[in-house]
């Protein structure tokens, strides 16, 4: 019955996303950002099932079952600076991707002010294709530890499915086709994650009883800041607001406010998405916690496997498959996701030539869908890790110089390109040096690229002045 209900879910899923060649259009613009004709609603589920992907199944509550409830400032963190970014840089970001005619986040990049910044543009593009690529690894690897767990499957098994699936609707609708079944599997993703919290709580008794086993965990599992000094604290949370703020440089999550149909139709696409990712956020933390005490034997097992054993010990047999459907939801429409930014930086911007052309970028899809898939099948790495890292990346390369650009700032190709290599730079460092656990790289390295925004722009101006 669970693999039933699991394969049920999988079909609906790519028969939606088949669907979209109802509405489909032969053309790049159809196929890399839908026209810009999305609406609101639909864009913004479709934004915040991205979003939340297989780091919130896997990663997010491996985390709080390890830690407690001072992982609770991930979401608070993540969720203000996100709400930040939104208002700081989205709507600008729609409206100049409209004026400009681009269809890529390089593109955006290079022509912001009506520019041309070639080099901008192909350092973008191979930027993406890196980051992202790593990216989709983790959405792939998370599959396959869920069908290892519940059916025993190989390991690599869940990643070809996963990644077969995405090939097949992806390469059919496009971008359209992946906002579809985002849609569709936000509803499959929150009520899987509410089913399974609601589940965990009957089974341990009353509210009381549940607070009373949390607080015998240990004594810092129920605490609301991590065990560390005061700056450790602030640290801690400035860290999670900055990756929160970090969303205006996911090229797979802003493609969703450049296919928005109106950029006055903002307001309503954050009412939808900022709703259903407190919804999701909030629930993931407390199955997390409850996993603790469903399974206490912590050490034993992969923390990020808490969430489809638990499953296996609580839920009937149809309702695991569910569960499941929802945690390959969560990787797929990710995956899906980052796959055509790929393939958008691939042949808009290292392959300018063949921009126009549909079929090179059909290809180009399939190319990139192959490359993740044997990313994820070459190691076993932490979903939690990998996500964090690449996240990291895209948020210090790219978000300085999007700050800059939405206050009105107009950096040169050569400040712009120092800018993105520069917050990398200091975002690597950080991590080399073991300084992730003071605070997370992505802050010291988006600071890094403003700070030498403002330094060489000082510079700009002093030589012209001599001039």
């Amino acid at each position: 019955m669970a693999m039933i209900s699991f394969i049920v879910c999988l079909l609906l899923f790519a028969v939606i996303g088949a669907l979209s060649m109802l509405k489909r259009q032969p053309t790049t613009s159809d196929y890399l950002i839908a026209g810009r004709n999305v609406p609101p609603w639909l864009a913004g589920l479709s934004a915040v099932a991205t979003n939340n992907s297989g780091y919130m199944f896997i990663g997010m509550i491996g985390l709080t079952y390890s830690t407690g409830l001072s992982s609770v400032w991930l979401m608070i963190g993540w969720i203000i600076g996100d709400l930040t970014a939104s208002l700081l840089i989205m709507k600008k970001l729609r409206d100049t991707a409209e004026a400009e005619h681009v269809h890529s986040f390089g593109g955006l990049l290079a022509q912001w002010h009506g520019t041309d910044y070639n080099m901008l543009r192909r350092v973008s593009g191979v930027l993406t294709i890196l980051f992202l690529g790593a990216y989709a690894a983790a959405q792939f690897t998370a599959g396959s530890k869920a069908l290892h767990v519940l059916f025993g499957w190989d390991a690599s098994t869940g990643a070809i499915i996963g990644a077969g699936l995405v090939l097949l609707y992806s390469y059919s609708g496009g971008i359209r086709a992946s906002i579809w079944t985002d849609a569709a599997q936000s509803f499959v993703m929150l009520g899987a994650m509410c089913a399974l919290m609601w589940t965990a709580a009957a089974s341990l008794g009353s509210g009381s009883e549940i607070s009373e086993q949390l607080i015998a965990v240990s004594p810092q599992f129920m605490h609301w800041f991590p065990d560390t000094s005061w700056l450790g604290v602030l640290l801690f949370i400035a860290g999670w607001v900055f990756a929160g703020f970090g969303v205006a440089g996911q090229p797979h999550i802003v493609i969703r406010y450049m296919a928005l149909d109106h950029s006055e139709n903002l307001g309503r696409f954050r009412v939808y998405y900022y709703t259903w990712f407190t919804l999701f956020y909030a629930a993931t933390i407390v199955v997390g916690l409850l996993a603790r005490l469903v399974l206490p034997d912590a050490g034993s097992f992969d923390a990020e496997l808490a969430l489809p054993m638990m499953s296996m010990q609580l839920l009937p047999e149809i309702w695991v498959g569910l569960v499941l459907a929802g945690l390959f939801a969560a990787t797929m429409s990710t995956a899906d996701s980052l796959v055509l930014s790929c393939s958008a930086s691939l042949t808009r911007d290292l392959l300018p030539e063949h921009k126009a052309s549909y079929t090179v970028t059909k290809v180009a899809t399939a190319v990139i869908v192959l490359v993740g898939l044997g990313l994820s099948l070459s190691g076993n790495q932490s979903v939690f890790a990998l996500v964090l890292i690449a996240w990291g990346l895209l948020a210090t390369a790219f978000v300085p110089l999007l700050t800059v650009y939405a206050l009105g700032g107009r950096p040169s190709e050569r400040v712009a390109l120092i800018m993105l290599g520069g917050g990398v730079a200091v975002f690597l460092l950080w991590r080399w040096y073991g300084l992730s656990q003071m605070v997370y790289e992505v802050l010291p390295g988006m600071l890094a690229g403003l700070l030498l925004f403002v330094i060489f722009r000082g510079r700009g101006k002093r030589a012209a002045h001599l001039a």
